[in-house]
């Protein structure tokens, strides 16, 4: 790794450019850069790898990244930081800065060929950034992302656990999950009132095969409603389904399952069994 205090620091950036932060973005910078070592540690980027940053603010994780992948796409939705960030970044030929909203930013026709996504998302957006992204393509190579500590612990939590909900099911159905640092608050600026964790997320082939992707995901977002209750009254009361809780007690028990389960006790596969039995019926 190269020695990161070759280049300016974020801390020195928002000096120099007098930057006002905007609430609006969700914006706080990282200014530890121990916790960027590990950040682009566990991205494993190499010579050979194209990165599309999301939210590279002032540039200072870009400047890195430059020196060591081989393409860089810098998407920033800040237009003001854009400006920065051509002044910040002047010295490289390898990046491309990107005014745009990731989440209306059509990946496959920017991107010719495998990518990693490096990002310190905003806390408000950061769940369907990070699913928008694990649905996006087979081009996808991981995900090495910094989101708040609470959001991290639902990604990767277990079956009968109280952060076990709809995003884990969604984010273990598509990819595998890796804790790679925590990061006290006091690593940003403005400081946030959460700490962090930098996740890595990478895809590969569902855990379970499915007839229906979207269905089943209506399954589990009815199960995790309301999580006192049980399977039957959630998918009873969602109305997805034209069935009594007698049909859906029945179905359940044919595949070895009690009426009175709840979403939180189901692992994926038996997700997928549900909805695979559900979908028959309806279709």
């Amino acid at each position: 790794m190269e020695n990161i205090a070759a280049h300016k620091t974020t801390l020195e950036l928002i000096k120099k450019y007098n930057f006002r932060i905007k609430k609006n973005y969700g914006q706080n910078f990282l200014t530890d850069t121990h916790v960027l070592e590990k950040i682009l540690r566990a991205a494993q980027v190499s010579k050979d790898d194209t990165v599309i940053e999301i939210g590279p603010g002032l540039g200072g994780m870009t400047q890195f990244l430059c020196d060591t992948a081989k393409k860089v796409y810098a998407v920033e939705i800040d237009e003001n930081l854009c400006e920065i960030l051509k002044e910040t970044l002047s010295g490289f030929e390898n990046v491309e800065i990107i005014n745009a909203d990731i989440l209306k930013t059509d990946i496959p026709a920017l991107v010719n060929g495998k990518y990693k996504v490096i990002a310190n998302l905003p806390y408000y957006i950061s769940t369907p950034i990070i699913m928008s992204l694990l649905e996006s393509g087979e081009n996808l190579e991981s995900i090495t992302v910094m989101v708040q500590k609470e959001v991290g612990e639902r990604l990767r939590a277990n079956p009968k656990t109280k952060d076990y909900g709809s995003l884990s099911v969604a984010a273990q159905y598509y990819a595998d999950i890796y804790l790679a640092a925590n990061v006290p608050r006091n690593s940003f600026i403005p400081r946030p009132n959460v700490d962090s964790e930098v996740i890595r997320l990478t895809p590969r082939k569902p855990l379970v095969v499915v007839k229906d992707t979207a269905f089943m995901f209506k399954i589990v977002k009815a199960a995790f409603a309301q999580r006192r209750k049980t399977l039957v009254n959630c998918l009873f009361q969602a109305e997805i389904l034209n069935l009594s809780k007698t049909d859906l007690a029945d179905i359940l028990a044919d595949i070895g399952l009690p009426e009175t389960v709840r979403g939180e006790e189901l692992r994926i596969f038996e997700f997928a069994q549900i909805s695979d039995r559900l979908s028959q019926l309806i279709n």
